[in-house]
């Protein structure tokens, strides 16, 4: 029975272990996703000042 206790030990040891790594990447997915909205929200703007400039230009010739 003392076995038992022994691997879920271990297995809660090796899950806190895995936890680390994946708030991590979570932190590091959610710093993406925020500057990838930067990016598009200047493109964006980029696009709308171009099409003010240049009213002949196709917008859908990307």
């Amino acid at each position: 029975m003392t076995w038992i206790f022994a691997l879920t030990g271990a297995a809660v040891a090796g899950l806190a272990v895995l936890a680390w790594p994946a708030v991590r990447v979570l932190a590091a997915a959610r710093a993406l996703r925020a500057e990838v909205d930067r990016a598009r929200s200047r493109a964006v703007a980029r696009e709308t000042e171009f099409s003010k400039i240049s009213p002949t230009a196709d917008p859908d010739s990307r």
